[in-house]
């Protein structure tokens, strides 16, 4: 049989990394890095060949599913659509709109489909109940860096490939390839900085595989990143070493920073953090010393009670050593559609707490509620109650704080709809289950992580087999949910409906910045004739975005056709410097000192000093798993167990914990039991679990996740512990006891 090879971009991670696949008839014979990609340059980590047993696992839902009695059981789509227009229309009749809620899970910003249909979906809906994975792990870098640039979307990451010195906090690149940092190879990068002479710093309670590769580790007792931070930044302006650089005319704020962090001394946090005055006044200067320095910090530093402010100090140690929109330093890419159009002056900024919830009043971010908060807006009766709900590719049973309430809470929904590839922990309590396709039946183009990208490139991926014809794609099916929540009862068709989504994302290009701007709107139309769905929008995005050919303005610039003709894509060059337009703040400028920010300062100050009781909890990330139904891929799940329970020797010694043995983990939320790992790469007084396991539900389709179920750490988090600016979750530094089982 002849052998085809056909390229596709990974959905597993946020390297997007491109893949190589040898079609052999309607299978996949072999799948290895794609070398020629213009992004990855051929790396693959293990969760790229498993994309073949997810395209044929069988546990993967193949059509609906409705639930009758106590088991869910095969349906046509025309079934599940009008169970759900009949029962979720009942629920809306007599309740209205603000009793349906929405979750969306991480994988649908892996899906193109989801990630541009759903926000037509929501519109449609009306609800203020809007929830997703990001207040488990993102909310607070989107929201510092939203006060300080004027936009949530506006998010710099590491120049890697020209810096001389990185610092990293609470991330694992190694294990990630990046996370709101899109970087494939991240070893290889770290080796070539070293090469050049360059110096990487790692601070994180564990010895991970990033920092043992690093030229320095320091532990850092967990929660305390701010402590940390603010140290560095009253280091800088003690002994004078800010130098903003060209950033000086675009920069506000500067002056309020040493008042505000005056009581920060490195000496007055050394005990706090674990780590020593001296080499906390070294790290700052040598950031300020470093003729191209960055400061990257991610999951560790987000998901613990000063979330917002240690996202925002990591930024501002950035700008205040000249390295913010600077080559070397932190750069904002400039993504070929999608992205923000080039805008100077002044802007609208961003908001917070236009609306409070309804039970606990946590204030709304970025459009939407804390995770942490759905279970009780669904156990709480009154108006405004959820009695119904949507999840969109996501499992909030397993990865939301105290999953054991949620999970409680679903049982008494009026009525719940998945949209889900799997039979999962929380699926397993829909009442209509609608799966989409394989990856590999459908097209694929990362909308949102080329903003995160190393590097400025563009790639688009066609399916590679062609999709069942009785099988709509995820964007039709939300556009079918959008009839019947929008009660079109004379029916619009796809067609129809799509349209409509066209028409309005092409007025917003029509009337801002953009290739296309002023333009008329059917001479537009007419081009982008003969595409449907997500590729026609698309089109559009890349023509009309910074790139793009303007519909004739520029022949060389991008469209899908050109795109289409370069299966490893098209590079777009280094990161440029892009301020000031860029900015989106009020005022125009870099924003230092944002209000809620400096104002949270005295609730850090009350911390320093505060003595650890017990254990520390801290999640851990492993380059084989990102999300919970990775776990049953064969590929990804064999070898050593990956749920385990890490201590220190001292710690486990005088616990009488064996390596191999089983720990009673007990929070204030919850207990778990869970293997030992004995291991020196931890600090003593604080142990480690990675989150997503815990699948052993019944009712859930997982037969091989279900083999080796885990234990779930989120039962171990409390739905109470919030940063309370941007309502994320604290999933690090939670305080535990352990002892043997």
């Amino acid at each position: 049989m002849a052998t085809e090879q056909r390229y596709r971009i990974c959905p597993f991670c946020e390297a997007t990394c491109g893949l190589e696949l040898s079609i052999e008839g309607d299978r996949v014979g072999g799948v290895r890095g794609d070398d020629a990609d213009v992004f990855s340059g051929g790396f693959l980590c293990p969760k790229g060949p498993a994309i073949r047993e997810l395209h044929e696992d069988p546990d993967r839902l193949r059509q609906p599913l409705i639930k009758r009695g106590d088991g869910h059981q095969p349906a046509t789509w025309d079934e599940a659509f009008e169970e759900i227009s009949k029962r979720l229309g009942a629920v809306l009749q007599e309740h209205g709109n603000e009793s349906v809620a929405v979750y969306l899970g991480n994988p649908s910003v892996h899906n193109w489909s989801l990630s541009l249909y759903s926000r037509v979906f929501l519109r449609a809906l009306q609800t203020s109940h809007i929830y997703s994975a990001s207040t488990v792990d993102q909310v607070p870098k989107q929201l510092a860096s939203g006060l300080m640039f004027g936009s949530f979307a506006t998010v710099p990451v590491p120049d890697i490939d020209r810096t001389d010195y990185l610092l990293v906090l609470g991330a694992n690149p190694f294990e990630s390839n990046g996370s709101l940092w899109t970087v494939p190879d991240f070893p290889g990068r770290l080796r070539a900085l070293r090469q050049r002479g360059g110096r990487c710093t790692v601070v994180d309670p564990k010895r991970t595989r990033t920092a043992a590769a690093a030229d320095r580790h320091l532990f850092i007792r967990p929660g305390t990143d701010a402590l940390f931070l603010a140290a560095i930044v009253n280091t800088l302006l003690a002994e004078d070493r800010v130098d903003l650089g060209r950033l000086e005319p675009h920069v506000t704020g500067v002056a309020d920073l040493a008042p505000a962090f005056e009581q920060f001394t490195a000496e007055a946090v050394a005990d706090s953090c674990a780590i020593a005055a001296d080499d906390i006044r070294t790290v700052a200067r040598e950031l300020a010393d470093a003729e191209h320095a960055a400061v990257y910090g991610r999951i560790g530093t987000c998901t613990q009670e000063f979330g917002t402010v240690a996202s925002w100090l990591v930024d501002v140690c950035n700008v205040l050593t000249g390295n913010l929109d600077s080559p070397g330093g932190v750069m904002f890419p400039e993504p070929a559609a999608f992205g923000l159009g080039a805008k100077a002056g002044p802007g609208r900024g961003v908001t917070t707490g236009r609306r409070h919830s309804r039970v606990r009043g946590a204030p709304e971010v970025m459009g939407e509620f804390p995770c942490s908060c759905l279970a009780e807006e669904i156990e709480t009766s009154g108006k405004g109650q959820i009695r119904a709900l949507f999840t969109i590719a996501g499992n909030p049973v397993l990865s939301t704080p105290n999953g054991a309430r949620l999970d409680a809470a679903l049982r008494g929904l009026d009525f719940m709809v998945s949209l889900d590839i799997y039979l999962n922990e929380t699926s397993r309590h829909a009442d209509v289950i609608l799966p989409g396709l394989s990856v590999l039946e459908t097209s694929h183009y990362d909308t949102a992580f080329p903003a995160f990208g190393y590097r400025n490139a563009v790639r688009y991926s066609p399916p590679v087999f062609a999709p069942p014809a009785d099988r709509p794609s995820e964007w039709e099916t939300l556009l079918r949910l959008t009839s019947i929540v929008s009660n079109d009862a004379a029916g619009a068709s796809i067609e129809d409906l799509d349209a409509f989504v066209l028409s309005t994302n092409l007025q917003r290009y029509l009337r801002s910045p953009s290739k296309i701007e002023g333009r008329e709107q059917d001479e537009i139309l007419q081009a982008l004739e003969g595409r449907r769905g997500p590729e026609r929008l698309l089109d559009l995005a890349l023509r009309a975005g910074p790139y793009g050919d303007g519909f004739g303005k520029d022949p060389q610039g991008l469209s899908l056709d050109k795109l289409l003709g370069h299966p490893h894509g098209i590079d777009l060059g280094e990161l440029q410097s892009r301020v000031p337009d860029v900015l989106r703040t009020p005022s125009g400028m870099v924003e230092l000192a944002p209000e809620q920010l400096i104002a949270d300062l005295p609730r850090l100050a009350e911390s320093i000093g505060r003595e650890p009781d017990g254990f520390r909890l801290i999640g851990r990330r492993h380059l084989r798993s990102n999300n919970s139904w990775m776990h049953n891929l064969p590929h990804l799940t064999r070898g050593k167990h990956l749920c385990t329970l890490q201590i220190h020797s001292t710690d486990a010694e005088r616990l009488q914990l064996a390596h191999g043995g089983t720990a009673v983990v007990s929070s204030r939320a919850g207990t778990v039991e869970v293997p030992v790992e004995v291991t020196d790469e931890i600090m003593p007084g604080v142990v480690s679990m990675p989150h997503g396991w815990g699948h052993h539900h019944e009712g859930a389709r997982l037969s091989v996740a279900r083999e080796r179920p885990g234990a779930n750490s989120n039962l171990l988090a409390h739905e109470h512990a919030l940063d309370p600016l941007s309502g994320n979750a604290v999933l690090n530094g939670i305080p535990v006891t352990v002892r043997a089982a």
